[in-house]
């Protein structure tokens, strides 16, 4: 049987841990991994339909800018991605196919999610073959909080004149038959 006094020191213990898991972090909260386990398993959001691209500024590992607003004109898929995500690295291939397969009607933008070192990203993408895509940094996540990411990857697509059409949530096989219907681009 505990003592009073051995009660109160484990209230006390535990009042300590639980207030120690409520702590708040002062980085900024990246998006979780899709729990699909492969590409083609997510949900499309039109909710945003009509919404304007935001007008942030990305740079790739050698310090080269990409601004969001430059891209208007063409359609644009701006797809959110980290390397430590399978879906986001199973999907990146898929991805580079379209944009090269396409480049004369859509552009495809991927930018990292990951916080680490920009030149970790840009050897990543290469060591798998990806060279097309550009490696675009958001190390402060600023596009996962601008469209309220909460799963990755995240695809955002823009129509010609910088108004989004629709978000596709968790990977996708972006060479599917079924990604041309929903882009248009029969």
């Amino acid at each position: 049987m505990l003592s009073s006094r051995s009660l109160k020191a484990v209230i006390l213990g535990l009042t300590v841990i639980i207030a120690g898991c409520d702590r708040q972090s002062s980085e900024p909260a990246q998006p979780q991994a899709s729990p699909a386990g492969k590409t083609g398993e997510g949900t499309l959001d039109a909710s945003h339909k009509g919404s304007e691209m935001p007008d942030f500024t990305f740079k790739d590992g050698s310090g080269k800018e990409l601004k969001l607003a430059s891209l208007e004109g063409k359609p644009v898929l701006i797809n959110l991605w980290a390397t430590w995500c399978g879906p986001c690295v199973a999907e990146l291939p898929t991805l580079q196919q379209l944009g090269t397969d396409r480049r004369d009607q859509l552009q495809v933008v991927v930018i990292s999610q990951d916080m680490g070192k920009p030149e970790a990203v840009a050897q990543f993408l290469k060591d798998r073959g990806i060279t097309r895509l550009g490696g675009w940094l958001d190390p402060d996540n600023q596009l996962a909080s601008h469209y309220k990411v909460e799963t990755l990857p995240t695809t955002i697509y823009y129509d010609a004149q910088g108004r989004e059409q629709w978000r596709w949530i968790g990977g996708r096989d972006w060479g599917s038959v079924d990604t041309a219907k929903l882009l248009n681009l029969n």
